[in-house]
């Protein structure tokens, strides 16, 4: 059975600013987050998972994450989401 690392991104309802990160387990990362055991993400509770996608290999995975944080990748998610994000 294959093994898949999920690239994900959360909105922030106290400021609405997106984290991006990757994990194995994304149901475990989110309760990691909401229980404030995420530095990055502690003072910005409640979060909300807007985004997600399934990568087979890590390094697709990590390389994925890093483009989402770039500028170009911020693009894409605020297009990919627009109907989310004025609605």
């Amino acid at each position: 059975m294959n093994s898949y690392y999920y690239v994900y991104v959360l909105q922030s309802e106290s400021d609405k600013k997106f984290y991006t990160g990757f994990t194995k387990d994304v149901r475990k990362r989110m309760r990691e987050h909401e229980s404030g055991k995420v530095a990055s993400t502690r003072n910005r509770l409640p979060l909300k998972l807007i985004y997600w996608e399934g990568c087979l290999q890590q390094s697709d995975a990590t390389a994925r994450e890093k483009y989402l944080k770039s500028s170009w990748g911020k693009r894409y998610l605020k297009n990919r989401l627009k109907n989310y994000l004025t609605g």
